[in-house]
């Protein structure tokens, strides 16, 4: 069995916002009634993920907003991670969150427990309030401003998470500036993408030339000033795959189980884009982590990925796309064969920026090179170093006082 992480889905669907292209409010037909994560359950996947023997165990605590849970549910959390927790093994933990609900204690608490934070912003006021708003219509940016305000206060990790849709697409360099001017220098840029029951895309969603032109003013921008200050997730990721060809995000892989999802009852999906009745694999309260990881419906799952398109076997950027998230093609991936709805976005993105990308890995690999031999040559220095032996007490001191060794380097010091 392979390492996996969590998704933990503690609150459900419940949030603070009603972001227009939310996709998760419509779980609330799943459920409807009790949708916080009871402290049972909360110790009953905690033990028994962390009973796995794995090499680190990774919990992202997403919504929803995860938040509304409260400070006391989180700090539970951390309790039963200590207690379940095996010695010498690494636990993380990532919080995705709308920033509107922290204040100072969650600051202390986020800090002293190292957690990852991701705060989401789309952009500049005026653009950021288009779609993400509260229950009563208000935007929500200066609540934002006033979350990510507690994250630096504070000194926790945190980067910004920019949903891209019809709303702020146009807009990609405004975007990208404003998120540098906030201080912020991890970016990570999602495309959105819903179908409506006709597999249309919907109005709020990214159309595939938008997405294309989108990233590829973003990385005009950053390849030409930023490339060494700024992460941008999906470039980072390129890199990574052209230069030690590991696809470390699981839209670039063959097979995307790289995770489950656990929502507020235990119930166990193989990703928060498909939980719905017929995708779930079971609950934490009745099965084990290996009989959920080996489940026939979960790997039907990670075959959906390679059920592309004709189309992608001809195509000089498969190695980089893999026929895209199953989520971005009609039916979800259900239907065999379906071209992802960004194929030409993606198209016009790796046409206009791959000769460079293939500059900059290049760099990385001469660099890395360089950096291989001096650290072989100073390991080999400090061997040498260690081997050669001291000169006779009464020769002379080779610092080159004029001294005896004796009376000079070799003499004993005094405590």
């Amino acid at each position: 069995m392979k390492p996996f992480s969590l998704l933990v889905k503690p609150a459900s669907f419940g949030c603070n916002l009603r972001c227009t292209y939310c996709f998760y409010l419509v779980k609330e037909q799943l459920y409807a009634g009790q949708h916080t994560m009871t402290d049972a359950i909360l110790e009953q996947m905690i033990s028994s993920f962390m009973a796995v023997p794995m090499p680190n165990y990774s919990f992202g605590w997403q919504g929803g907003e995860p938040t509304i849970m409260g400070l006391d549910f989180y700090k539970r959390a951390i309790k039963l991670m200590q207690q379940y927790g095996r010695s010498g093994k690494a636990v993380s933990n990532g919080l995705q969150t709308n920033g509107t609900l922290l204040d100072d204690e969650w600051g202390k608490f986020l800090h002293q427990y190292n957690f990852l934070v991701g705060i989401s912003i789309d952009g500049p006021e005026k653009i950021h309030n288009l779609n993400r708003f509260t229950i009563n219509g208000d935007g929500s940016h200066q609540a934002v401003m006033n979350g990510l305000n507690v994250l630096k206060r504070h000194n926790v990790e945190h980067n910004v998470l920019t949903l891209v849709s019809s709303a702020n697409a146009e807009h990609p360099l405004e975007i990208y500036d404003y998120l540098k001017t906030l201080g912020l220098n991890y970016h990570q840029y999602i495309e959105c993408i819903e179908f409506d029951s006709n597999n249309e895309l919907m109005p709020f969603a990214v159309k595939p030339e938008q997405w294309g032109e989108f990233l590829c003013q973003i990385f005009d921008e950053w390849y030409k000033n930023d490339h060494r200050t700024v992460s941008v997730r999906l470039f980072d990721s390129i890199l990574v795959r052209m230069v030690d060809n590991n696809p470390n995000v699981c839209a670039m892989a063959e097979d995307c189980r790289q995770y489950f999802v656990v929502e507020n009852n235990g119930d166990v999906y193989p990703c928060d884009f498909f939980v719905s009745p017929e995708m779930k694999l079971g609950n934490i309260l009745g099965d084990d982590w290996k009989s959920l990881y080996e489940s026939q419906l979960y790997k039907d799952f990670g075959a959906r990925k390679a059920q592309r398109h004709d189309k992608c076997a001809q195509c000089q950027y498969l190695m980089l796309c893999n026929g895209c998230c199953p989520k971005n093609r009609p039916g979800r991936g259900s239907i065999p064969g379906q071209l992802s709805a960004l194929c030409s976005g993606w198209e016009i993105f790796y046409q206009h920026t791959l000769p460079r990308f293939k500059i900059l890995a290049d760099q990385i690999r001469r660099e890395r090179q360089e950096f291989q031999q001096q650290e072989m040559q100073r390991r080999a220095m400090a061997a040498a170093s260690q081997q050669q032996p001291h000169p006779s007490r009464n020769a002379p001191c080779s610092c080159g006082s004029g001294k005896k060794f004796k009376q000079c380097c070799g003499k004993p010091q005094k405590k």
